[in-house]
Parts: structure tokens; sequence; C-alpha cells
């Protein structure tokens, strides 16, 4: 059986019929994926009733420039540790650029540079991330769990969280009307 190519600097969305509730309709952009597993961040999701000043403000650094948007469900490990998803205009102590598609980042640097108006132009947060062990990813990409795209800018970006899953897979040219939880083999 032919693996999957490494998925890092792609978009992974959730087949319907994927088998975990937490992944339904899931957009996952994914910023690792080698021979030791993969991680990536969702985006298809909000928390709830937390908004990006809230945060800010447990975190004691003032919201200041920063837009008090939504928080993204990044996904449910680690679920209190943060992270921007950002373009590649900025880059902080242990930034992590992933492909030539986005930069990745975890640390206190970036809040407080947004929060000063001198973050990345474009930048979405999140709240935990999903993770899979070695050969995990692959084994559920073999099972119909998981379809790949390059996904857009826009998608990160601009697309509106409740239409964003549907949105990658018709930038794939894929009809959401048309998929079905069950498959077969041949």
């Amino acid at each position: 059986m032919e693996q999957p190519r490494f998925l890092t600097g792609q978009l992974l969305l959730a087949m319907p019929g994927i088998g975990d509730p937490r992944f339904e309709k899931a957009v996952i952009a994914m910023c690792v994926h080698d021979e030791a597993g993969a991680l990536g961040i969702g985006l298809g999701r909000l928390v709830p009733r937390i908004g990006l000043h809230s945060l800010l403000n447990q975190l004691d650094i003032a919201p200041g420039l920063a837009p008090d948007v939504p928080i993204h469900l990044g996904g449910p490990v680690e679920p209190q540790r943060g992270f921007i998803l950002h373009s590649l205009d900025w880059g902080g102590q242990d930034s992590v650029q992933v492909s030539d598609r986005w930069t990745l980042s975890a640390t206190l640097d970036i809040l407080r540079a947004i929060a000063e108006g001198k973050g990345p132009s474009r930048w979405v947060v999140a709240l935990g991330y999903a993770g899979w062990g070695a050969g995990q990813l692959e084994q559920e990409m073999c099972g119909n769990g998981w379809f790949a795209t390059p996904g857009s800018e826009a998608l990160l970006y601009d697309c509106d969280v409740d239409s964003r899953w549907a949105t990658a897979f018709q930038g794939a040219g894929v009809d959401t009307r048309l998929l079905t939880a069950d498959f077969g083999t041949a």
C-alpha cells in the first residue's frame, strides 16, 4: 500500500464519518509531519466565550492595538497551550517557518508584538493542537479519515470559521454534498 506524502504546510480536512466527534468537519493546518509523527493546529472551531483580549489579560499583557478576535480550538492536546499561526513577515524566538506557507509561534513575544502593533500582518490564535504518533496519521489517511489540500491564505485568515471546511473542499474541487461516511475497498 502506498503511503501518503508528508503533509507539512497543507490543510487536512476531516472526512465525514471520521469516527471522532472532536474532529467532525475539522480543518487542521499541518505544521510538522515526519517519521516521528505529526502536529497541526485546528482552525475549524472556536473556543467558546474567550477572545484575544481576555487571553492577553490572563497573561498580564495589555491588549493595546490587538483586535479582540475569537480564539480557535487548536486541538484536544494541551488545550491550555497557545499557538499563533501567522504570515511569514514576522519571526521571533522559537518561531518555526512551515514550508513556504506560514509560521508557527508559541511564545509570549508574538502576543506582545501583536498587542504593540508590531506583529505579523496576518495571524490566528489557537489553544491546543492535534497530534499523531509515528505512522498514526498515515494510517488514518489510508483509512479515508482525512483529505489533504494546499489551502490558501484566504482560507487561513479570511474565511469564516463556520464555512472553512466546506470552502476548503470547494477550493479543491470537491462538492461536500457528494461526500459520504460510507466507503468501500477495491
